[in-house]
């Protein structure tokens, strides 16, 4: 499992878009098993065994949860297998069994995050692309996600998650990367990563704005213009 973290703007979720085909390839090739996909449509990508769980949800409230399912399970390769992918979801996320007749739009925040990553993992996709998975959530809601992703791992699956809370993404990833102004500026094992020298380097852009009066009104986390430093230190403090 690979992370990727870093400041609001950095470029993290524009990555996890582009390498699914939703964006195009300006520069540079992205790959999947030795082979080129830069240019693959994103329904190739999806029948290719790559998944995206985007940031926000984005589940058809007006639908059932198990209708929300079953419409993720296009891809051909996995169709024939549909219902038996349905009960590993099932297995594995036991609310999404116990409301499956309910329509999505009652479920609670952290219940509807669950139900995105029950609509990622219907097509059994061999690669899981997972954006910010625990933005907005309580605490037992983050703890939960992660604990299905520790057993999405132990699985075998590859996975690049994108999260800002660097505690869990640490606990769980094998790599870790920091990515700023759409450049990585650190790559390690995640082993080896002091989690306070992460965070000096995650905040420096702030912390060097500090004192700057022209900036005060300015201050940018990643390329995004911010109300304030107080709104920096903010973000700081939700994700130390």
């Amino acid at each position: 499992m690979k992370t990727i973290v870093g400041p609001n703007g950095a470029g993290k979720t524009t990555l996890l878009r582009t390498i699914m085909g939703l964006i195009p390839v300006l520069r540079g090739h992205t790959s999947l098993v030795g082979r080129d996909t830069s240019s693959e449509p994103t329904w190739n990508m999806a029948a290719k065994g790559v998944a995206l769980i985007p940031e926000g949800r984005m589940i058809f409230r007006d639908m059932t949860i198990e209708e929300n399912l079953m419409m993720e399970a296009f891809a051909k390769p996995c169709r024939y297998a549909v219902r038996t992918n349905l009960e590993r979801v099932y297995e594995l996320i036991p609310l999404l069994r116990e409301r499956s007749r309910h329509q999505a739009g009652t479920l609670s925040g952290g219940q509807a995050q669950m139900l995105a990553m029950g609509c990622g993992l219907i097509s059994d996709p061999k690669v899981l692309l997972i954006d910010e998975p625990s933005l907005g959530l309580s605490p037992v809601m983050v703890r939960e996600v992660f604990d299905i992703l520790k057993r999405l791992k132990s699985e075998g699956r590859t996975i690049l998650l994108v999260e800002q809370n660097t505690h869990m993404a640490l606990d769980v990833a094998d790599h870790v990367y920091l990515v700023q102004g759409g450049k990585v500026t650190l790559s390690k094992p995640a082993a080896e990563v002091n989690l306070t020298q992460l965070h000096d380097l995650y905040f420096s852009r702030c912390r060097q704005q500090e004192g700057r009066p022209e900036m005060y009104q300015h201050c940018c986390a990643g390329g995004k213009r911010m109300s304030n430093l107080f709104t920096c230190r903010r973000q700081a403090a939700r994700i130390g």
